[in-house]
């Protein structure tokens, strides 16, 4: 009897030690609340701990990354275009306690979390026009390199995070990093967003075509100009191969004339009978000319 008289209290014990004992492990952190109410420093250090049973309540939070998903919604910019904005946010509880004496429990932190971001998103894209708003770059704004597919991301997260992480401080909050999923244009000016892009790429089909035909004008000069070059070079090559030709001809010709003068004389006067008569040729000469010297000595044998 004695021994089953000792069986429920040490039951009992042993309940309150196991209710009384927790764990901490390496991605959580707690805060042990009394009726309610925090007591105690937050237990942020992995191990075994212990409280009172019953009376105390241990309250787990995470320590890793958590994901804030916004709502995405329209939003004008500045000039009044209105655009579709999707953003989601990773963030982290740094001080438990706080965390749990503001907002309670991670539900509260995203409530808060959507008003304090979604306002931050649209205060920031309310304040610049379309085209700061919307950019492929973070370069000048240049009218030919407007996109549409990508926002200048550093400059909204590093404006957003400016305006969101001192208002979450005060919950225990740290946000660590903001980006946009999406970023795109309504359906009503989506048409006309278009059609400027479509006229802008015109331009610069154009101004591509221009300095086209520019070099390509440059090239044919060129051309030109080294064609001229070489064929001037050709030319003056040639002359002066004709030259020495017609002078080793020449040359050739006197030494052959200056054996025979008188061949030489008489192979020219035909020459000139060639040109000057034909068929139909008439002659009027007197009896003492020299040009059909030949004809005379031929009728004189």
């Amino acid at each position: 009897m004695k021994f089953k008289g000792l069986i429920i209290p040490a039951v009992i014990i042993l309940i309150a030690l196991f209710s009384a004992a927790y764990i901490v492990d390496e991605t959580e952190q707690v805060v042990i609340t009394q009726f309610g109410k925090a007591v105690g420093e937050p237990k942020t250090e992995p191990g075994l701990y212990f409280k009172i049973p019953i009376i105390q309540q241990a309250n787990y939070f995470h320590k890793n990354l958590l994901e804030w998903d916004g709502d995405p919604s329209q939003i004008p910019t500045l000039d009044k275009t209105y655009i579709y904005v999707d953003t989601f946010a990773r963030w982290k509880i740094v001080d438990p306690l706080r965390f749990f004496q503001t907002v309670g429990n991670v539900t509260g932190a995203l409530a808060r979390l959507d008003d304090i971001l979604d306002a931050g998103v649209r205060n920031f894209i309310s304040s610049y026009p379309l085209i700061e708003t919307v950019r492929w770059t973070s370069r000048e704004l240049d009218t030919f390199e407007i996109g549409l597919d990508k926002i200048q991301e550093e400059r909204i997260i590093k404006g957003i995070l400016e305006q969101a992480d001192p208002k979450l401080k005060g919950f225990g909050i740290q946000l660590v990093d903001v980006k946009i999923k999406r970023l795109n244009y309504v359906e009503q000016v989506r048409k006309s967003v278009y059609g400027r892009m479509i006229a802008e790429r015109k331009q610069i089909a154009e101004k591509f075509r221009s300095e086209g035909q520019g070099e390509a004008r440059k090239i044919e000069g060129n051309q030109e100009k080294e064609l001229k070059k070489i064929t001037s070079a050709a030319y003056r090559k040639a002359e002066e191969i004709k030259g020495k030709a017609d002078a080793e001809a020449t040359l050739i010709y006197a030494q052959a004339y200056n054996k025979d003068p008188e061949f030489y004389s008489f192979l020219k006067t035909l020459d000139i009978y060639k040109q000057t008569m034909g068929k139909d040729s008439s002659l009027v000469l007197s009896t003492d000319s020299d040009f059909l010297k030949y004809f005379k000595s031929l009728k004189g044998e």
